[in-house]
């Protein structure tokens, strides 16, 4: 850590949260519903069957194949085993992971659908939104590939607290990067530790992973979740300033800020608010 950068067990940059939208149709993007929307065939022998099965914005690739796993009737774990066999054309970064990939969306389930075929076309819609204009021009304009694109709309994805605000997370993103800063997201350790907890201990920053930003510089080596077509938007066209810190007091209300100190009351701020509602403070 450089030496103007406050010491990682004292910094609190981010908290969570989620907008509720709900799309309906044949591969509908930009869904962002609280769980995965499985439409069923009424007053048929295939009621418990469903039509179509909807990807919220930010699920991580572990989530969507349990949810394609239950909506196709399939053991646990047979979608993740499909990976073998699934034609995925994911870009070379990726290793083979569809981490990232698996784009938000609402999907048609006819009879014959395999998770595989499902995978496929998944990551077929993420290539069709992330390889054209304006992201891929706006990744290259940004000195990133799209897949680093991908990666840091994934961690605005899961940080902002509302649309509005992915602008600026996205911008927190390239001025500590740019700083040599480690991002200090909670949402990668969250990742590292396959929870959603929108707080993270201190203890919870030492852990060894390559997720885990308050140790490791740079972006983590995969994105986090699968994100929307805002987060892509703010990825590559992230809202100007010179903001380093953010923390959501109260729900509507993220303070954002370049200076530490007013971070640190920011922080004050919101764990007064945590203690009225007898929730555990930040550190």
């Amino acid at each position: 850590m450089e030496k103007n950068t406050p010491p990682r067990s004292t910094i609190r940059l981010t908290r969570r949260g989620r907008i509720a939208l709900v799309a309906t149709g044949a591969v509908v993007v930009g869904t962002a519903v609280a769980v995965p929307l499985l439409t069923l065939r009424p007053g048929t022998k295939e009621e418990s069957r469903p039509t179509t099965l909807a990807v919220p914005e930010g699920l991580r690739a572990s989530e969507i194949y349990a949810a394609i796993d239950k909506a196709l009737a399939l053991p646990a774990g047979s979608t993740r085993k499909s990976l073998d066999k699934a034609a995925l054309k994911l870009p070379n970064e990726a290793e083979g992971n569809p981490e990232g990939y698996l784009f938000p969306a609402t999907y048609p389930l006819p009879a014959k659908t395999t998770p595989d075929k499902l995978l496929a076309l998944m990551v077929d819609t993420a290539n069709a939104k992330f390889n054209g204009a304006p992201i891929a021009a706006g990744a290259q304009r940004n000195a990133m590939n799209v897949y680093q694109a991908v990666t840091i709309a994934s961690i605005v994805q899961a940080e902002a607290a509302t649309r509005a605000d992915m602008g600026k997370v996205a911008r927190v993103i390239f001025n500590r990067l740019e700083r040599g800063m480690p991002l200090q997201m909670d949402s990668t350790i969250n990742y590292a530790l396959n929870r959603s907890a929108l707080r993270t201990s201190e203890s919870d920053t030492r852990i060894e992973s390559p997720y885990n930003s308050y140790q490791r510089m740079g972006l983590p080596p995969t994105p986090i979740g699968s994100p929307g077509e805002e987060a892509m938007r703010a990825a590559v066209n992230p809202t100007a300033g010179d903001w380093l810190y953010f923390v959501t007091v109260r729900p509507g209300d993220t303070r954002f800020t370049a200076d530490y100190r007013q971070h640190q009351r920011n922080v004050a701020e919101f764990n007064a608010q945590s203690k009225k509602s007898g929730a555990r403070p930040a550190g």
